[in-house]
């Protein structure tokens, strides 16, 4: 079982409120983890603080306003985290109270029995073989992503810790033996080192294997006897390694060549002398591949040419005889059934349209277990079993009363970029008859800097199309993955403005619509998306009204010193040595506070005090820059909170604000 891949587009763009992305957090306040929180007193002018939540500029939210946006902040998600050996049930996340809490589905669209009870959400769960009344699961304390593993006794419902407390553990796998295995920087707090726990064994106390980097456990071989091994250097290079456990000899699988390869994913075939890897070593794209991994030269065998996108992820029926993987088309995800004997590729139909995640097969049952995000579904799990195809709905994720059919369904656009290349844009058009005239818009853009956006359930951006009659733009600028290796270089170091023109350019397309009144234009983002906002808003403030900056970047360099150890070299192959003196220096001029004087347009920044990956004093600059220049701001600071909001009441406050500051300064009444 590998764990889920978390889905922080979804965190910082507005999910259902039980979304169990990860929030990035260093050292959570005592006060900030599972306190009760006091009264709100107003503590100076214009500050409302209540120990947990620091609001700084903002006005009171209007009762009529948290009634229009009740529904749509009491939407639930289900996503699966681990399917039964026999596929009699599925473990999944989702939320009831405040928090992601694990809960198992015993037969399709049946009750949820919750698992865990904790104050602070779970990220990941997975059952443990031959171990029926024990589940693994994954968690953090105030959204500091330093995660903690723990065995759960389904008997008891007590839960005890297997990691250290303190460092970061990355995602689990719990291997068809038994085997635990993770990667943590216990170490030294930078290296993400491989440990191992075999059945009826102490939790380690040593690492398996020490390695230098950010590496991944990718799957355990059916004997227990191999791993496989990702390092991550960059989304352009990543590499796959083969480690022989009684050895722990680590031989590398991927190829090199004069370019480095993107080697995504690998799982073992059933004989553990084969591999099935994804990697864009030998086009535009990331294809699957067959790998022989007794003979290091052999070549790799190609089996998703005919698919003309990238493969994203894979598994593999228990008999290894069907392969299952989905492709990212055009944003959209398409699931395929591979015959590992023919090596020929079939669809898999009568699935939403949407995004696929987190695929799972059982262990003993030919059946692949999945979730299923749309624009008009929140997300729920899902099955396909191999013998005949059938489609298994499993959850009905609550809407909050909402009707699917009256929410808006994104179409796909495309519009002419500065130097003439075509950029993919989700637009969220609001209902003509019911909103006439030409609207005003909101720009939604992705972090990462190489996510991608999708047609995902976005509550906030879906009431401001359906109920509100704003217009949503979600663009995929350049360096967006899922286009090709090329178009996701395309920002890399001084080119990494052209991204922000490709905004310019989605503006000037607004224009030229009819329906769209691209005088009344705002920019919405966050992480990398809200570096885009403040960069937007220096380069755009005569064509924009506002701007909302979730956990953003405003100086590069600051935000290099102090991102947390384990990600400082990761960010610097993406963005330059900070270090370098002739990098600092651009890093400096791109910088949205150098510019901050040319920010002349309200402005919305929310953080959590807690976030590793963003430190919160890329929001205090930002903050205190623009009111220096005698521009309105908003400021909203959750102190149990990290990269994003993950708790429902810290998220329904933001939603409500960010709402009611997009309206506002937009031009349209929401009482």
């Amino acid at each position: 079982m590998r764990a889920l891949a978390p889905l922080l587009a979804l965190v910082l763009f507005g999910c259902a409120s039980d979304c169990p992305a990860p929030s990035p957090c260093p050292a959570c306040p005592p006060e900030a983890a599972g306190s009760e929180t006091p009264a709100v007193a107003e503590t100076t002018a214009g500050v409302r603080d209540d120990g947990t939540v620091r609001l700084d500029g903002t006005p009171e939210i209007p009762p009529a306003l948290h009634a229009r946006l009740l529904q749509y902040l009491e939407t639930r998600t289900a996503t699966l985290q681990d399917v039964a050996p026999d596929g009699s049930a599925v473990l999944l996340t989702t939320r009831f109270a405040n928090t992601a809490q694990v809960h198992e589905v015993r037969m399709p669209m049946g009750d949820r029995r919750q698992l865990t009870f904790r104050d602070e959400p779970v990220l990941a769960a997975g059952y443990l073989p031959g171990a029926a009344n024990e589940v693994i699961f994954q968690a953090d304390v105030g959204g500091n992503e330093n995660y903690q593993l723990y065995r759960l006794d389904r008997r008891t419902g007590r839960a005890t810790l297997l990691t250290d407390g303190t460092s970061r553990n990355a995602e689990f796998l719990v291997g068809r033996d038994g085997t635990l295995a993770f990667t943590s920087n216990r170490r030294n707090g930078r290296d993400l080192d491989v440990y191992l726990q075999a059945p009826g064994e102490a939790p380690p106390s040593a690492p398996f294997l020490e390695v230098s980097g950010d590496w991944h456990v990718l799957d355990v071989a059916r004997d227990g006897s191999q791993l496989l091994l990702q390092e991550y250097v960059s989304i352009n290079d990543a590499r796959i390694h083969v480690v022989d456990r009684a050895s722990r000899t680590v031989r590398r699988v991927s190829r090199t060549g004069a370019r480095p390869s993107s080697d995504r994913t690998a799982i073992f075939a059933a004989d553990g002398r084969t591999a099935y890897v994804t990697s864009d070593a030998e086009g535009e794209h990331v294809e699957l591949y067959e790998v022989d991994l007794t003979d290091p030269a052999a070549a790799w065998r190609p089996l998703s040419r005919d698919v003309a996108w990238s493969v994203e992820d894979l598994a593999l029926s228990p008999d290894g005889r069907t392969l299952a993987f989905t492709a990212n088309e055009d944003g959209v995800s398409v699931l395929r059934f591979l015959d590992t004997r023919s090596r020929r590729a079939s669809l898999v139909e009568g699935l939403p349209r949407g995004v696929i995640t987190g695929l799972r097969f059982a262990s003993e049952a030919a059946v692949v277990a999945f979730t299923v995000s749309s624009s008009r579904s929140t997300g729920d799990v899902w099955t396909v079993a191999v013998r005949g195809r059938a489609a298994t709905r499993w959850t009905e994720s609550e809407l909050g009363g909402l009707d699917p059919a009256a929410l808006t369904e994104p179409s796909l656009e495309h519009f002419p970029s500065f130097d003439g290349r075509s950029i993919p844009t989700f637009y969220f058009r609001p209902d003509p008859a019911r909103f006439p005239g030409p609207r005003p818009v909101v720009i939604s853009i992705h972090g990462g800097p190489e996510a991608q956006s999708r047609p995902w359930f976005y509550p906030l951006l879906q009431f401001l199309a359906t109920e509100a009659g704003i217009a949503v733009l979600l663009p995929n600028v350049r360096g967006s993955d899922g286009y090709g290796r090329t178009y996701l270089s395309l920002d890399d170091g001084r080119l990494r403005e052209d991204s922000v023109r490709d905004i310019g350019s989605l503006l000037d397309w607004a224009a030229t619509r009819p329906e769209l009144d691209a005088r009344h234009a705002a920019v919405y983002g966050g992480s990398y998306g809200g570096f885009m906002v403040l960069s937007c808003l220096t380069h755009y403030s005569d064509r924009l009204v506002a701007g909302v900056d979730m956990v953003g970047i405003a100086n590069f360099v600051t935000f290099l010193e102090a991102t947390a150890d384990y990600r400082r070299a990761l960010r610097r192959v993406e963005y330059g040595d900070e270090s370098d003196p002739e990098m600092r220096a651009f890093l400096t001029e791109i910088s949205p506070v150098t510019h901050v004087d040319r920010i002349g347009v309200p402005l919305f920044v929310a953080h959590g005090a807690n976030d590793p990956r963003v430190p919160v004093g890329e929001a205090e600059q930002i903050v205190e820059a623009v009111r220096a220049s005698g521009h309105e701001v908003w400021y909203m600071l959750a102190r149990n909170e990290g990269h994003g909001f993950i708790r429902k009441e810290n998220r329904d406050t933001f939603t409500e604000l960010a709402a009611m500051f997009l309206a506002r300064h937009l031009g349209v009444g929401l009482d």
